[in-house]
């Protein structure tokens, strides 16, 4: 049977988000341990065996995927110690584990996200990005308005610029998606759904659906020049 969470898992995220601290995380970091982490890494690697068919660059060993629960508070205002969600990035080879674009999932005890795309590309590859699609919005276009992957996801609503970036011209055909700061599509679900034996199909068959989006996002950034070729 595929993987999937049981109940606790939710109970678990559930509780830390009402007592997001040690005192109460560590008395129970062994639940943590059996019913997060341990069936995290198992799922993914089932969603790595379903990658190497449409995504191959993108597997990658369980640990190298799965982000840490812990918080990072050194330079935060906000000192909780633990992240209310848990998190999974397949990032494409050859890049840093949040950059690029790649694919997403994360359980927290309200929600299942399945996402695919460039949410936190680097400055050199949102340049990039920029720069292919003023030749190549069309193609972008096309694979947004899938019929299937439409029914199965929506696009990002993330921060957009408000004018043009220095460089792109505001006639230019491209500019609603020169503004954006990320690409790509999601999907929400309910937290229960991941506790139900269809959570890997979830998973992977919108990976696949999304998959496209990925591959050129990630064909723009590795594309020599239009990283550091001068300002149009």
């Amino acid at each position: 049977m595929p993987t999937h969470f049981t109940p606790e898992a939710l109970k678990f995220l559930r509780g830390l988000k009402r007592h997001n601290d040690r005192a109460w995380f560590e008395p129970r970091k062994a639940i943590y341990e059996l019913e997060l982490k341990a069936p995290m890494l198992a799922l993914i690697e089932e969603v790595n065996h379903a990658l190497a068919d449409f995504a191959p660059d993108h597997v990658r060993p369980p640990h190298k995927s799965l982000f840490r629960i812990y918080r990072d508070t050194r330079f935060s205002s906000d000192k909780r110690p633990y992240k209310s969600h848990f998190a999974v990035w397949w990032a494409c080879a050859g890049m840093e584990k949040t950059s690029g674009a790649g694919f997403y999932f994360h359980l927290s005890s309200t929600e299942t996200v399945i996402a695919a795309g460039a949410y936190m590309p680097a400055p050199e590859q949102l340049l990039a990005i920029r720069r292919y699609l003023v030749d190549h919005h069309a193609e972008l276009r096309a694979l947004l308005a899938g019929r299937k992957l439409r029914a199965a996801m929506g696009e990002f609503e993330g921060n957009r610029l408000t004018r043009p970036p220095r460089g792109f011209s505001a006639d230019s055909p491209a500019l609603d998606l020169i503004l954006c700061r990320q690409w790509g599509v999601s999907a929400t679900l309910p937290a229960e759904s991941a506790t139900r034996p269809t959570l890997l199909r979830d998973i992977t068959s919108r990976f696949a659906l999304a998959a496209p989006i990925v591959h050129l996002l990630n064909r723009a950034i590795s594309l020599p020049g239009l990283q550091n070729s001068p300002e149009y």
